[in-house]
C-alpha cells in the first residue's frame, strides 16, 4: 500500500524517486506521459475527434505538452492551449517538452484560442497539486473556457482549481475523468468533490512503496498488487472445515433478503460451511432460498462450534439488546458487526466495551452517524472515524465510493474499487458476508477487512461493466468469483 501524501511533499517525493533511481526529473515526466497514454488507448477513443490540451507554465503543463507528443505520434489531432504569457515563464522540463512538439502539433496562446465546433477532448493540464491560496483572477476564464466545452473531459494528476487536500470552493475544471500518478491526491476521494473528479484512474509511475516511508502519513492507498499477499493458501487435500465455519445473525421478520445475501456471498467467498441464525418463522425461506447454508434459531446450541460471526443484516432493533449483549458476551474473537447490529450498538453505547477488540464494523454513513455523530463533511467524518477506531480498539469500516477503513492504530487505509452501480440495497449484506468468510478462514481482522472490502468493489465493477445501472446485489454475488481470477488467486 501506497501513502496518501500532502501536497507539498508530491514534489519531494518525485526528486526522491529520482535521486534513487538515478533519473532525472524529465525522465519522471516522460514515464507519467507514457501511463497515460497506455491509459488513453484502453478508452477506445476515436481519432477523428480534435484533442485540445490546456497546458500551464509548470510541470502539469510539461506533462501535457508530452502527452501532446505521444499521441500525435498516432495521428489524432491534438491542438495546445498555452494558458501562460510567453515561453519564458515555463518550468525546465516543461519548456523541454514544448521544444520537443513535432510540428504537426498546433500550438496557439490561450488569448487567441477559438473554440472547434465540434466535440472535442478537452485535456485539463493546466494547474497541477501545487495550487495553494485562492485561485488567480488570471486562471478563472481558462477554467471557465475549458468547463463550457462540449466533449469528454480529462483532468491530469488533479483538476484546476481543485486544492489537492480539501474541498473545492471555488471554480473547478469539471472532469468527467481525472488520470492521477501514484496515489490519489486526498481531495480526489472526498465525496464533496465528486462532479468536480469524475471517474478517478491511478497510474503507477514506477515509485517502490518504499520510497514513501520517508513520508510521514496515516492515510494509505489499497491497490491490487496488495491483495495477493494477503490471501491464505489452500491445496487439494483441504477440507469445508479449513475453508471456516462460520455463523450469521440477523434476518428479522420481512427483512430475511439481507441474511440470505450475506450468506450467498459468504459461499461465493469460500466460506466451507454458514448457517444463519434467524426467526424459527422464516426457517423455510432461508432453505428454500439457499440450500447450501443451515439454519438454527433459539439460543446458539455450541458458541465455540464457529470460527467467526457475523451480526446484523435484517436483524432488526427491537427487543434485540439482550441478544446482542448476550452473543458479545459469547464470542472472544473478532467479530463484523454490521447494520442493526450498529444501531443496536448507537441506541445502547454502554455495549461497546463488550464487543472484542479488532472486531470490524460496516456502516455506511447513516449508520455512522447514529453511532457516532454528525459531520459536516467527509474530513470530519474521516477524522471521527479514525479517533472512534482508535478508541475502542476495533476496526471500522466507512462504507461509500472510497470506502475507508480505520484501523486501531490510527492508519487509514482507502479503497480503490468499487462503482457507482453498487448503490444498490444488499450491496452492504454482501461485504458483511465478504468479511465474515475471510475472517472464517483464518484471516486476521486487518486482512479480512481489506480482502473483503476491495473483492466486495472489484465484483461490483465486474458486475457493473455488464449490468450498467441494472445492477442488483444478485449480479455482485455472482461476480465475487470472478474477482479471484481477476487477480490471479487460486
Amino acid at each position: 500500500m501506497i501513502k496518501i501524501l500532502a501536497g507539498e511533499s508530491v514534489s519531494k517525493l518525485d526528486q526522491l524517486h529520482c535521486n534513487s533511481a538515478n533519473i532525472s526529473s524529465y525522465e519522471l515526466m516522460e514515464k507519467a506521459a507514457q501511463e497515460f497514454e497506455k491509459w488513453f488507448y484502453q478508452q477506445e477513443f476515436s481519432k477523428e475527434s480534435p484533442i485540445l490540451i490546456f497546458c500551464g507554465s509548470g510541470n502539469n503543463g510539461g506533462d501535457g505538452f508530452a502527452i501532446a507528443r505521444l499521441l500525435s505520434q498516432k495521428n489524432h489531432k491534438i491542438l495546445v492551449i498555452k494558458c501562460f504569457g510567453d515561453n519564458s515563464k515555463l518550468s525546465a522540463d516543461a519548456g523541454k517538452n514544448l521544444e520537443m512538439l513535432p510540428t504537426k502539433v498546433k500550438e496557439v496562446f490561450f488569448k487567441e484560442f477559438q473554440a472547434p465546433t465540434e466535440p472535442c477532448i478537452i485535456i485539463d493540464a493546466f494547474l497541477g497539486v501545487g495550487l495553494s491560496g485562492p485561485l488567480r483572477d488570471s486562471a478563472k476564464p481558462i477554467i471557465e473556457r475549458m468547463n463550457s466545452l462540449q466533449g469528454k473531459k480529462i483532468a491530469i494528476d488533479i483538476p484546476s482549481g481543485l486544492p489537492s487536500e480539501e474541498m473545492g470552493s471555488e471554480l473547478s475544471f469539471q472532469s468527467d475523468v481525472t488520470v492521477s500518478f501514484a496515489f490519489p491526491k486526498l481531495a480526489l476521494i472526498l465525496p464533496e468533490n465528486a462532479e468536480t473528479v469524475g471517474d478517478l484512474e491511478v497510474c503507477d509511475i514506477g515509485i517502490p512503496d518504499t520510497t514513501y516511508g520517508e513520508f510521514e502519513g496515516s492515510l494509505y492507498f489499497i491497490q491490487a498488487k496488495d491483495i495477493p499477499a494477503l490471501h491464505k493458501k489452500f491445496h487439494r487435500f483441504s477440507h469445508k472445515g479449513d475453508f471456516g465455519k462460520i455463523l450469521l445473525v440477523g434476518g428479522g421478520h420481512g427483512k430475511m433478503g439481507a441474511i440470505i445475501l450475506a450468506a450467498k456471498s459468504a459461499l461465493r467467498t469460500g466460506s466451507g460451511l454458514v448457517t444463519c441464525h434467524i426467526e424459527e418463522s422464516e426457517r423455510l425461506s432461508i432453505q428454500a432460498a439457499l440450500p447450501e447454508a443451515m439454519c438454527n434459531w433459539g439460543l446458539i446450541p455450541n458458541a465455540d462450534y464457529y470460527d467467526a460471526v457475523g451480526i446484523g443484516p435484517g436483524w432488526g432493533i427491537e427487543s434485540r439488546k439482550n441478544q446482542l449483549e448476550a452473543l458479545l458476551k459469547d464470542f472472544h474473537f473478532p467479530i463484523v458487526l454490521d447494520a442493526d447490529g450498529i444501531n443496536i450498538l448507537a441506541k445502547f453505547p454502554e455495549l461497546i466495551p463488550l464487543v472484542t477488540k479488532n472486531s470490524i464494523l460496516t456502516p455506511h454513513i447513516g449508520e455512522f452517524q447514529r453511532l457516532v455523530g454528525p459531520a459536516s463533511n467527509h474530513q470530519e467524518r474521516m477524522n471521527q472515524a479514525k479517533d472512534f477506531a482508535i478508541k475502542h480498539e476495533l476496526i471500522l469500516i466507512l462504507k461509500g465510493a472510497n470506502t475507508v477503513i480505520s484501523m486501531p492504530d490510527g492508519r487509514q487505509l482507502i479503497n480503490s474499487t468499487g462503482t457507482q452501480f453498487m448503490a444498490t440495497g444488499g450491496a452492504g449484506d454482501i461485504l458483511t458476508g465478504m468479511i465474515t468468510a475471510y475472517l472464517g478462514m483464518g484471516y486476521s481482522p486487518e486482512s479480512a477487512a481489506v480482502c473483503g472490502v476491495f473483492h466486495h468493489g472489484l465484483a461490483g465493477e465486474l458486475a457493473g461493466k455488464r449490468k450498467g445501472r441494472g445492477t442488483i446485489a444478485g449480479d455482485i454475488i455472482e461476480s465475487i468469483p470472478e474477482t479471484y481470477f481477476y487477480l490471479g488467486i487460486s
